[in-house]
């Protein structure tokens, strides 16, 4: 009895954590949906974009389907635990098993696709740069585009200030405000060149770089709760079956 009371609590300890960890990442991801527009923009305005950026955009999906997949499984879990299930406790170990090696996959081909993204936004660089150049300034919608950009990433261009010479918009001389510190009007050149404000594409490898590491844990957290999980479900399945055969 002691026994199978030790195995519940931990059955809720691993399912709650699990709950949390899945509320967080579905926060994460309507957190990515709603206020990372721009980030998403400029993944799906840069022209002749490698088909491994357009997944970015999705990531946000991808985020809130995991998140929510984890609510379930660790509501599952600790249901199971306390009906004394069998039916229950064998479907959530099958359910966490296959999202365990769903998740190796997922590790194999993140492993496998590593430096892509900076080697795609790279790629492109020309591309994007000369839109900027000859869109910048005429079309509203693009101009709107990369101001929010600008001013949410705190970036300027996609490489530097340098890519809006010659554009629609600096046939005054004038460069966005973004590209110049502490001024909310449109600056000129050469405040420009001092402020040295980073462009968007380094801004956006920072970004997925100071996040990576949180991912990762997270990723590797879970994991182990699942192992764990997994691992208890099934000793208290056993036990479950053992107690009813001696009955």
């Amino acid at each position: 009895m002691c026994c199978a009371g030790f195995l519940k609590m931990m059955m809720f300890l691993f399912n709650g954590i699990i709950f949390l960890a899945g509320a967080a990442i579905l926060a994460v991801g309507i957190w990515f949906r709603v206020d990372g527009e721009s980030l998403l923009g400029l993944v799906n305005s840069i022209p002749g974009a490698p088909s491994e950026l357009s997944l970015l955009a999705n990531i946000s999906y991808l985020l809130i389907g995991v998140g929510a997949f984890l609510l379930i499984i660790g509501f599952l879990g600790c249901c199971g635990a306390i009906t004394e299930s069998r039916c229950m406790l064998l479907t959530f170990f099958c359910i966490v098993l296959i999202l365990f090696l769903a998740e190796v996959a997922g590790a194999v081909v993140l492993l496998a696709f590593n430096g892509v993204v900076e080697d795609a936004l790279k790629t492109v660089e020309v591309k994007v740069v000369n839109s900027i150049k000859g869109k910048y300034g005429a079309d509203a919608d693009f101009t709107q585009f990369w101001d929010v950009t600008m001013d949410k990433l705190s970036c300027c261009g996609y490489t530097n200030y340098t890519d809006f010479e010659g554009s629609p918009f600096n046939r005054n001389g004038s460069i966005p405000s973004p590209c110049c510190t502490g001024t909310s009007d449109m600056c000129a050149e050469a405040n420009a060149m001092e402020s040295n404000v980073n462009g968007c594409y380094y801004r956006l490898l920072a970004l997925i770089e100071e996040n990576t590491p949180i991912v990762a844990g997270v990723a590797l957290g879970v994991a182990a709760l699942e192992i764990a999980a997994m691992t208890v479900s099934m000793i208290l399945y056993k036990k479950i079956g053992a107690d009813a055969r001696q009955k």
